[in-house]
Formats: C-alpha cells, sequence, structure tokens
C-alpha cells in the first residue's frame, strides 16, 4: 500500500520542505521569491560536487550532497540578503524573483549543468528519508516558535517599528530568517535532485517558486504546521481529481484554483489557523523569580537620565522641535504637555531614537541619541508607548508582553533544540515577568487573549505591560490616558505614581491636563516646538504663558484670578475668551481634559 502512494508522500514531504524555506521568511513578514534560485544553486552544486554513490555508498553521497546544497544555499541567501534588507513587500519579492530568475539563466548556459537538457543524478532518495528529512525542517521551526528569536521574529511580522523599540534587532533577526530559507531550500534542492533523477534549469523557474509560495501561504505562516498542511492540500487535490476521472486539463488547474480561493477568502490564517493557538501560562513555581533574567542597573535617584541641549528637529524648513535644552532624573515624572502640533511626540520620538535631531545634541542613559539604533537605545534602558496603539495584533495579551522582555529574558532556541532544562527554566522565567507585568496593569484574566480582540483601554493598558517588560530605567508614555473614561484615567494615573514610588523614570505626553497636574512631580509645555515653560504643577497651572499657548490670549483680570486654577472648582466652565470648541477642566485632583483647536503646525511623528 505504501509503494503505491510513495511518488505522492515523497512529494508531500518535498513540497513541504520547500514551503518550509517560504515560511521561514514570511514568519519574520518578508516576502521573497528567492528561494527558487537558492535550491537550483544547491541542487546543481550538490549533485556535482559530491562523490559517486559508487565510490562511497548512497546513503553517504546524499548526505554529502545535502551538506554542500545547505551551505551553498545559505551562503546565496547571504549574498543576496545583505543588499536587500532594507527592501520591504513587494519591493524585497521584485528583487528576490529577480536574482532567482539571474540563476536561472547563468545556470542553463553552463557547460558542467547539462544546459537545456539538465543534470543526471542516480535516484537515492526514498519516502523514508524524505520524510525524515521534513520531520527534521518541523522539528527545527516547532521549537523555533516558543523561543526568544521565534517570539522575535513574529514580533518583526507584526509591527515592525514596535519590535524595534522593545530591543529586537530587526535587521539581524530577518537575515538570520534569510539565511534560514536559503539553507531549507538548499536541503529541497538536493533532495529533489536525487530523486527525479534528472534536474534541468527550468524546474526552479518562475512557477516553481510561486508554487512554493502558494503552499507556505495556503497552509499559514502563524503555525509550524502550516507548510506541511498547504504541501498535504496542493499534492492531494490533484490526486483526488484523477481519482474521481476529472482528466481534462484545463479542469484540473480551475478546481484547485477554486478551493485555493476558498482558503484565502474564508481562511485567510491559512489551514492551520482551524488549529487553536495555545497560550502558555506561568507555572506556579516558587523558584527565584529573578532566574534566568538579564539584571540590569537602574541610575541611582537624582542621576541624569535625559540630557538635552539645543535639539531641534526639521522637516523641510518647518521647525517641529527647535532648541530644546531639557533635563530628566532619576525618579522624576515629568509630564509634557502643549496644544496640538507643538513637538511633543517627535520631542519623544529622538528621545527614544527613532527620529534622529536635525540640530542640538541629546544623551539617554548614557547614550548619545542620532545614529545610534532604536533597538541599542531600548537596551540602554528606554521603553515607550506610541500615541496610535502598536500592539502585536495576532498574539495573545501575554505574548505580547513576553516580546517586550526580550531585553532581559535569555536566548533559548538553541538549547530548546537539545531539551536543555536551562531552556526551560529560562522559559518560565520570562513568563513569570511578563505574568507579573499583565498584573500590574490589572490583565490577567486576559493573558489569553489576542491584542486585536481586546478593548481600545485594555490595550493602552497593555502597551504599558509590554513596556515595563523590559524592566526599563526610563518609561516614555504617549498618550497613555487616550481613549479612556476619567476612572480609568484616574486609576492610570495612580499606577503612574506607584511606578515612580518603586524608583522608575517617567517621561509622558497627555492632553488630559488635570491627570497631568495630580501625577507629575515636573511638567514641561511645549508650544510650536519650543519649551515655554518648566516647573512645579501649581506654578505651570498659573502660568501666563501656558493660558495664552492653550487659550489664544490671557489678559490680566484671568492671570490674576488663575485662570486654570478655575478648574478646581467642582462647578468650572470655559473661560470667556477661550474659543467656542474648547473645553477646560484642569482640576489638579481630577481627571479634566483641555483641547483645543489646531492651530499650530501639525506634529511630524
Amino acid at each position: 500500500m505504501l509503494d503505491q502512494y510513495a511518488t505522492t508522500l515523497t512529494f508531500i514531504a518535498l513540497g513541504a520542505i520547500f514551503a518550509y524555506s517560504f515560511y521561514a521568511v514570511l514568519i519574520a513578514g518578508q516576502l521573497s521569491l528567492g528561494q527558487a534560485g537558492f535550491a537550483s544553486l544547491a541542487a546543481f552544486s550538490g549533485a556535482y560536487l559530491a562523490p559517486s554513490a559508487a565510490d562511497v555508498g548512497e546513503i553517504p553521497a546524499l548526505l554529502i550532497a545535502v551538506v554542500i546544497g545547505m551551505s551553498v544555499g545559505a551562503l546565496a541567501a547571504v549574498v543576496l540578503g545583505l543588499p536587500t534588507m532594507h527592501l520591504r513587500g513587494v519591493f524585497l519579492a521584485i528583487a528576490t524573483l529577480g536574482f532567482a530568475e539571474a540563476v536561472r539563466v547563468v545556470l542553463l548556459n553552463q557547460e558542467w549543468t547539462g544546459g537545456a537538457q539538465g543534470l543526471g543524478v542516480p535516484r537515492v532518495l526514498t519516502v523514508g528519508m524524505a520524510w525524515t528529512a521534513l520531520a527534521l525542517v518541523a522539528y527545527w521551526f516547532w521549537r523555533m516558535g516558543r523561543s526568544r528569536y521565534g517570539r522575535a521574529l513574529e514580533a518583526i511580522r507584526e509591527d515592525e517599528l514596535a519590535a524595534r523599540s522593545m530591543g529586537i534587532d530587526v535587521g539581524r533577526h530577518r537575515l538570520a530568517a534569510f539565511v534560514t530559507a536559503g539553507a531549507v531550500a538548499g536541503l529541497y534542492g538536493v533532495l529533489y535532485a536525487y530523486y527525479v533523477r534528472l534536474i534541468a534549469p527550468s524546474d526552479f523557474d518562475f512557477l516553481a517558486a510561486v508554487e512554493g509560495l502558494v503552499t507556505a501561504v495556503v497552509g499559514g505562516s502563524t503555525m509550524f504546521l502550516g507548510p506541511l498542511l498547504g504541501s498535504g492540500f496542493q499534492t492531494i487535490v490533484p490526486e483526488v481529481q484523477r481519482a474521481v476521472g476529472v482528466e481534462a486539463g484545463w479542469i484540473r488547474p480551475f478546481l484547485a484554483g477554486l478551493l485555493l480561493l476558498a482558503v484565502i477568502l474564508f481562511l485567510p490564517g491559512g489551514l492551520a489557523s482551524l488549529i487553536p493557538r495555545r497560550t502558555r501560562m506561568p507555572s506556579g513555581a516558587a523558584d527565584d523569580d529573578a532566574a534566568g533574567l538579564a539584571g540590569r542597573r537602574h541610575p541611582a535617584a537624582g542621576e541624569p537620565v535625559v540630557t538635552l541641549a539645543g535639539l531641534g528637529k526639521e522637516y523641510g524648513g518647518v521647525h517641529a522641535v527647535r532648541d530644546v535644552d531639557l533635563d530628566v532624573r532619576a525618579g522624576e515624572v515629568v509630564g509634557l504637555i502643549g496644544p496640538n502640533g507643538a513637538g511633543k511626540t517627535t520631542l519623544v520620538n529622538m528621545i527614544s531614537g527613532l527620529v534622529p535631531p536635525s540640530t542640538g545634541s541629546a544623551t539617554v542613559l548614557g547614550t548619545a541619541i542620532g545614529s545610534t539604533p532604536v533597538h541599542r537605545i531600548a537596551a540602554a534602558g528606554v521603553s515607550r508607548t506610541f500615541q496610535h496603539s502598536k500592539l502585536f495584533n495576532r498574539l495573545s495579551a501575554l505574548e505580547n508582553v513576553l516580546v517586550g522582555a526580550h531585553l532581559v529574558s535569555r536566548p533559548t532556541f538553541l538549547r530548546r533544540l537539545l531539551w536543555l532544562p536551562s531552556a526551560r527554566r529560562d522559559e518560565r522565567a520570562a513568563l513569570r515577568q511578563a505574568s507579573r507585568c499583565l498584573e500590574r496593569v490589572g490583565l490577567t484574566s486576559l493573558a489569553a487573549t489576542r491584542a486585536e480582540a481586546l478593548s481600545y483601554g485594555d490595550q493602552r493598558r497593555l502597551e504599558i505591560a509590554r513596556a515595563l517588560a523590559s524592566d526599563p530605567s526610563l518609561l516614555i508614555l504617549d498618550e497613555p490616558a487616550a481613549g479612556m473614561n476619567h476612572v480609568e484615567a484616574a486609576r492610570l494615573s495612580e499606577l503612574i505614581r506607584s511606578l515612580a514610588q518603586d524608583g522608575l523614570t517617567i517621561l509622558f505626553i497627555e492632553h488630559n491636563v488635570g491627570m497631568v497636574l495630580q501625577t507629575c512631580s515636573r511638567v514641561v509645555v511645549l508650544n510650536f516646538g519650543e519649551v515655554i515653560a518648566s516647573g512645579a504643577p501649581e506654578a505651570i497651572a498659573a502660568d501666563p504663558a501656558v493660558i495664552e499657548a492653550y487659550l489664544g490670549s490671557a489678559d490680566d483680570d484671568d492671570v490674576d484670578g488663575g485662570l486654570l486654577a478655575e478648574g478646581t472648582r467642582a462647578d468650572a466652565t470655559p473661560a470667556e475668551d477661550a474659543p467656542p470648541d474648547a473645553v477646560v477642566n484642569l482640576r489638579p485632583g481630577d481627571a479634566g481634559t483641555l483641547d483645543t483647536p489646531d492651530t499650530g503646525p501639525r506634529e511630524a511623528t
């Protein structure tokens, strides 16, 4: 019975291995079509350079060819990956497809490859060997999925900018995924050569690349079983059609296309999305909570954390931020407020390394801002949230926070491959760290819920939990209370104060001025990119320059009477000279808001 279906089973295994080479980069958000080129280079190199089966035996010859082919595939991936890693989406697909076609044309014109006639290779591969190789590849990706490295790749796929801010070196991880794809494609090329007996450059053309990509997409790129499911689907459907007597050449691809379209429309996550994704919860073990987590030295109270001198940012002559001098010291809670378009988000983007300054200098936790990559600034101890939530939507809340712990957890992938107990201990430690952070923001009960399914307020809290997971020295919050009601904002204010009591330095932007006055030890006010006031909340609330920045003008009667202080009354109403759509409630003990018309230049983010 097995012999009757040996060919079908072998091609299922080979198709799955080739699909895994696409899965290796899809999991990191890359769309590459260069795997056919890697496979062709590996197939011809392995078959040509390996000793003949008559000299060393069939299995040793195949193993030597596999080593050669995987090495050639990985090397080709490095050569292609280094200059193309800055490309994304369709541009990367076009560049890699061009490489594959160039390889095919070169091989087609070489004598040692046999040209269009192809190169003869002895059939050595059996169905058992093919499935053994598939099992090893699947095992690699299975053990990778729950590791620190695997989580980093998933985070890059979901949101590259957020991944960088979590301390993930996106370029290095993408290149590593590319090399893995090259090695797996090389394995496929050699195994294919030693099964079909005659290989030609046309076996690895554009159609082959598309079939490999489609197989991976149909199977799904969010679970390691996806390529196997996709290959089974793509291989068995034609066999079923043949078994029921559908022999017309156009009917078979037509029906296969309809089935493929149905999968894409109704199962956008691929066939693997039918398998529920299980979220691991931390065990109740009482071992040391710090085990497996890297230590971080935090600055002592009063030490400088942020030092800005004449910092500015221009966009085509528009000054988003200009000549900002600011010092933030350890233990402070500094609120950054100002009208819309004042430059607040641009300023914190420069502090966190997302935007290079045009003028001036900045030092954050001893790291110079400018040419330093974002992930290195994060490694120095800076963690942040964003004005618009940047969560990893297809990951659970707990997995989001686990990504946040990337910098303080230890690499586990290689040790997971060997089932070393230390890897399990380190993963448990990371899980406990993530669980503590979720508990800190009140999301423990939603740990297994996908981030995209959370309410807006819970998503904002999840971002804070993820930021806390890296044990930062400086926490930057960009409008954390946006979308929250006054009760939720009050709880957030209490959380921020408790974090400050633990020694964490916090810099946050917020339009909820009442919350800022209630929470912060110091408030800095920006207007048109410049600092117009800095000091204690009480002084800021009565500063005429701040009143004028928010409300357009302030006469002496307003200032003497304390216009902002007027908001301390329970029945406070908008000032008479306020714009019609401005709402003022600046009571220091309440979660008041102040929204003004967008009179200044828009913030560059």
